[in-house]
């Protein structure tokens, strides 16, 4: 019974975990990861984790149109700080630049027809797209479903077809803007594949973890602790 994850069942099994503070990313991240899913195709809502609370609330119906083609989440136990940012300032002329201060965003692709969110899943990622609002940098990691009979092989970027990322380069570049808007409020600099999305994911670890080395603490505490334990 002193085993540290028998203790981390006990404690999951006490609580809700907190969705990006206490669900882990997975022992073989950012090969495979897990990611957790705020929105589906068929919501006419924006739907967005209450960051305090762990729950999922509504931040605004959608203004316009357009539909989010693609299951969309974020990737538990990340934060787009610092050290992302200068990762992305590499590639881009614009400076400065600075991360959103979000979890990082993920969009997981698959066949099958998912009809809620506020859920987790097993995803692969295969690349992501570069995107800054301003000077901010908000990445979205491109995945497919783990196990996905028509999309689960692909395993890079260059494996989704063309008229697929259009969709979504087209959906975050349009679902701000108004119809009288002439300039946009984001833009796509650039989409990156595998070995790219594994760095970003990383330094996005790397930020949570010095961004949130308090909450790290207190759960290694709360695993360790004997009171976790049944009296013998």
């Amino acid at each position: 019974m002193h085993d540290p994850d028998v203790r981390w069942s006990m404690l999951c099994a006490l609580f809700k975990a907190h969705p990006w503070h206490g669900v882990s990313i997975g022992g073989e991240a950012p090969d495979r990861l897990t990611a957790y899913i705020e929105m589906v195709p068929a919501d006419s809502v924006k739907y967005e984790l209450d960051k305090d609370s762990g729950l999922l609330r509504i931040d605004r119906p959608q203004r316009y149109s357009n539909v989010c083609p693609v299951l969309y989440g974020f990737v538990p136990q990340t934060y787009c700080g610092d050290v992302f940012a200068a990762h992305c300032a590499e590639f881009e002329t614009r400076a400065p630049l600075h991360g959103d201060g979000d979890p990082l965003d993920i969009c997981v692709l698959t066949e099958r027809t998912i009809n809620q969110g506020d859920i987790l899943l097993r995803a692969i990622p295969i690349g992501g797209l570069r995107m800054l609002d301003g000077n901010d940098c908000d990445d979205k990691i491109i995945a497919v479903l783990d196990g996905d009979p028509s999309y689960g092989q692909w395993r890079d970027v260059g494996d989704c077809p063309t008229p697929l990322l259009d969709r979504l380069r087209h959906y975050f570049l349009t679902y701000k803007q108004s119809p009288d808007q002439k300039r946009r409020d984001t833009e796509i600099t650039r989409v990156y594949g595998r070995d790219e999305a594994h760095d970003v994911i990383r330094h996005c670890q790397q930020d949570y973890l010095g961004a949130f080395a308090d909450v790290a603490s207190v759960f290694g505490r709360l695993i360790a602790s004997k009171d976790l334990l049944p009296p013998e």
